[in-house]
């Protein structure tokens, strides 16, 4: 009797002993199933994005503001992009951006607008972002006189460490003061016109001539981009062999360009 109950006594202690083996080790796999799970999932999850913000647009145009401090380049910059003005904003600290996605002639453009300091002490700093530009918003304030002044200087700068085709509009802001007025219009126009220059005068309060600033500098990047791509697939859909004068088509006209960040 005594060895029957020890017998079933160890029987019921080996069943324990594989109920807990078990039930470990379904639980071990349950943790790998889920693990790879959310390893997969997150895969996927991360390609659909990417692949999602690949498609958001055609193209991407880095532009900077310049300009004196105080002139109201950061107001122009959260009008733009936000829609929104402060009446107490500080001056930048080194190097601030935003981006705002639009329609340039059919095609989805992000622009990427870097609002530099533009206080002297900063200019080592922002110098660095000049490069990869493809355009300038250039900006004084209307009264007073000497950010129009250093103008030049500015022009200078941005020409020294910029793309030599960058595109470049100069706005004199805060037309909303035309009553404190130190610089006119025609002072703004010559100036434009002597050094090449687009120019509006603007007001971020107001949101005056805003959005035609930058719709103007875009547009222009995008006529560049658009004639060197057409001229590249123009080269690249005739070749001459080397000593023989002979044209041949080696390539599809219709090939699409590469989305990406582009260049003047």
């Amino acid at each position: 009797m005594g060895f029957e109950f020890l017998l079933r006594s160890k029987y019921i202690d080996l069943n324990i002993m594989d109920l807990n083996f078990v039930l470990r080790f379904w639980f071990l796999c349950v943790c790998v199933c889920v693990c790879v799970g959310v390893r997969d999932y997150g895969k996927k999850k991360l390609k659909k994005m990417a692949n999602r913000v690949d498609h958001e647009y055609d193209y991407l145009f880095k532009i900077v503001l310049i300009g004196d401090s105080g002139v109201g380049k950061s107001n122009i910059l959260s009008r733009f992009t936000r829609n929104e003005f402060c009446l107490e904003s500080k001056s930048t600290i080194g190097v601030e951006f935003a981006t705002r996605t639009l329609q340039i002639e059919g095609k989805t453009v992000k622009a990427q607008i870097w609002d530099t300091a533009g206080q002297e002490r900063y200019r080592a700093i922002t110098s660095a972002y000049y490069r990869g530009a493809v355009g300038a918003l250039l900006v004084y304030d209307i009264t007073k006189r000497q950010t129009f002044d250093n103008v030049q200087r500015w022009l200078r700068e941005l020409r020294d460490h910029a793309d030599s085709n960058i595109v470049i509009l100069m706005a004199g802001n805060k037309s909303d003061l035309n009553h404190l007025r130190a610089v006119s219009d025609q002072d703004g126009q010559t100036l434009a016109e002597k050094e090449g220059l687009s120019f509006l005068e603007t007001s971020a309060l107001e949101a005056h001539n805003v959005e035609k600033a930058f719709h103007t500098i875009l547009t222009e990047i995008y006529h560049i981009i658009s004639k060197k791509a057409l001229a590249a697939q123009e080269a690249a859909a005739t070749t001459v062999l080397p000593g023989q004068g002979t044209t041949i088509n080696v390539s599809d006209s219709s090939g699409n360009m590469k989305r990406g960040c582009c260049s003047t």
